[in-house]
């Protein structure tokens, strides 16, 4: 066992970490405090990890200072939800405890771990105990006073995973929504299963720990786009007498060589320039030595012929876009469809509007066909696809940004899930000022863009106006219930549908249009001028349509209007103006 861990045995514990989370991520989900099928904690630390793994395994300075500064690089950019960003966090800290050092000992860790808690309590506002800042903080602050720096870097790592899980099993004493629903937090048990998987690297009792010298990029199939797995495309779509109407989308990741182009003054419109004359929807920039470009082509192998004149390939993805036609695609992808409708130009090789750079533009985060087209009928410059148990990550909201042309940016995350993201976003992007307006809802979120007013020229007063705007509406939700529960009152029977809010639980019935009434019942829709009714992607239209139709029987001062929203999990989204 080794005494010291240098940049290939930290990579391989990433790799570990990985891995175990992988195969516990349902079991993280699944700690959730609402007792419906919506928890992604598991989906957003997995994805982020794995970000970050994939980002040292490319390395090509295998030093430990290196790899944990790519690692932490990655986890930043690939950082999705509130967990995964605080993970990030840590990360980063390590990795700023780790510079200037070709290895670590115990002395190194316990400093490195220390930086990291600071750093992850530096990322939120107002943390909270009970949650994994808790179980990270209490196991690093017993690790640092029992262990010396003279004891082995095994026992130093025995106490740290002795108490991550003491700590995790108290915090649903500090906190008591945990208490109620019978859960630990689902952040700190994440964290748990990725330091048993490093802990158990650093032991040997992981056989597949080599992956840096065993070449392969990510383990069990893993990669920075992490979470569920996508559906199976549906292959009858194009079938032996179909015609290629939409082209292929073809992504990739280039690393410039040295022997082929100048690397460090390489000008990336010599790329741009091209992909723009032979494909449509580009995207294109370049980050140190790698080259990221996404484009639309009838003939994706010219263009991969092509780019090895300037050279090699990390990654790459070509798919048929009449397989994905009318479906939900990757965030990019959302993006340049709207993009689409405007008239390309190029400017260091991103595709932007032919507009002049605009004083201020706005970017949203929503799921579903029609819930986005919504928001961009209200003027929205770019929507994010994402939402509940779907949380984009910092470099989905990154790439959003450089799809549009503007001095400010104003950012609308409309889930609390994702502000802590799209805030590590706006701190990390440097081409416009980006403010982030907290919206925590896709209700408020709507009402604050429905009343934008950018009519002060002050980004500060823009935001605090829009964020007092989205606080004012109710935002209100149908789902199944995914178990047996009491919650607030509330006798929730497993499969039933449970209408609630952000704050509480209020009804529960085996009908989900009733549950819908009821909810709105017990909210006073009454007393709202305006409801909208956003049915889920599997609401039946003439159910829907007799809701709203009893809706506005019962409540006659109340304009109800039904959107077909189209976003998964939630069955309706009712929002209250």
């Amino acid at each position: 066992m080794a005494e010291i861990v240098d940049g290939t045995l930290f990579i391989n514990m990433l790799g570990g970490g990985v891995r175990a989370l992988d195969a516990n991520r349902i079991t993280v989900n699944d700690l959730n405090v609402f007792p419906i099928p919506d928890g992604d904690t598991g989906d957003n630390m997995l994805s982020t990890i794995a970000s970050g793994f994939d980002a040292a395994l490319a390395a090509e300075d295998g030093s430990l200072e290196n790899v944990a500064a790519k690692a932490a690089g990655g986890m930043l950019l690939g950082a999705r939800g509130n967990s995964g960003v605080i993970l990030s966090r840590i990360f980063s800290g390590i990795a700023a405890g780790f510079s200037g050092k070709a290895y670590a000992g115990t002395k190194e860790f316990g400093e490195a771990f220390a930086r990291g808690v600071k750093e992850a309590y530096n990322a939120v506002s107002k943390p909270v105990e009970g949650t994994m800042l808790t179980v990270i903080r209490e196991s690093v602050e017993r690790a640092n006073s029992e262990v010396s720096g003279n004891d082995s870097l095994d026992h130093y790592f025995e106490i740290i995973l002795e108490e991550v899980k003491n700590s995790l099993k108290r915090t649903p004493e500090l906190l008591s929504v945990l208490k109620e629903a019978g859960v630990v937090d689902s952040g700190g048990a994440g964290l748990m299963y990725i330091i048993e998987g490093m802990v158990k690297v650093f032991r040997g009792e992981d056989q597949a720990s080599d992956t840096r010298t065993a070449g392969t990029r990510s383990p069990a199939g893993v990669h920075s786009t992490g979470g569920s797995a996508a559906a199976a495309p549906d292959f009858s779509k194009f079938t032996e007498d179909s015609e290629l109407l939409f082209g292929y989308c073809t992504e990739f990741l280039l690393r410039l060589q040295s022997a082929k182009v100048d690397v460090e003054n390489f000008n990336v419109s010599l790329i741009s320039d091209y992909l723009n004359d032979v494909g449509e929807s580009v995207v294109c920039f370049k980050e140190g030595s790698i080259v990221k470009v996404h484009v639309h082509t009838r003939r994706p192998g010219d263009i991969l012929n092509h780019m090895q004149d300037f050279g090699e390939f990390l990654t790459m993805k070509i798919e048929n876009m009449t397989l994905q036609h009318n479906e939900n695609t990757p965030g990019i992808d959302k993006l340049m469809e709207h993009a689409s409708d405007h008239q390309d130009n190029k400017t260091d090789g991103l595709v932007l509007t032919t507009e002049a750079r605009k004083k201020y533009a706005t970017v949203a985060v929503a799921s579903g066909k029609g819930m986005k087209e919504t928001f961009l009928a209200l003027g929205v410059d770019a929507v994010i696809d994402g939402g509940q148990s779907m949380n984009p990550s910092a470099a989905d909201f990154i790439d959003a940004f450089d799809s549009i042309s503007a001095e400010n940016i104003l950012v609308f995350p409309n889930n609390g899930n994702i502000i802590l993201t799209a805030c590590q976003a706006a701190e990390l992007y440097t081409k416009s000022r980006v403010f982030v307006a907290r919206t925590k809802t896709i209700g408020a979120g709507y009402s604050a863009l429905s009343m934008l007013d950018v009519s002060s020229d002050d980004p500060e007063s823009i935001i605090a106006d829009a964020e007092s705007i989205g606080d004012a509406a109710v935002t209100a939700h149908i789902a199944p219930a995914s178990r047996d529960a009491l919650k607030d009152g509330v006798e929730i029977r497993k499969d039933d549908f449970i209408g609630f809010t952000e704050e509480r639980v209020y009804v529960d019935d085996p009908d989900r249009e009733n549950a819908a009434f009821e909810l709105c019942g017990a909210l006073n829709a009454g007393t709202y001028d305006v409801v909208l009714v956003i049915g889920g992607a599997d609401i039946d239209a003439g159910k829907a349509e007799e809701l709203r139709e009893k809706l506005e029987k019962t409540f006659k001062r109340t304009e109800f209007i039904y959107i077909d929203g189209g976003q998964p999990v939630y069955d309706y989204i009712l929002i209250f103006e």
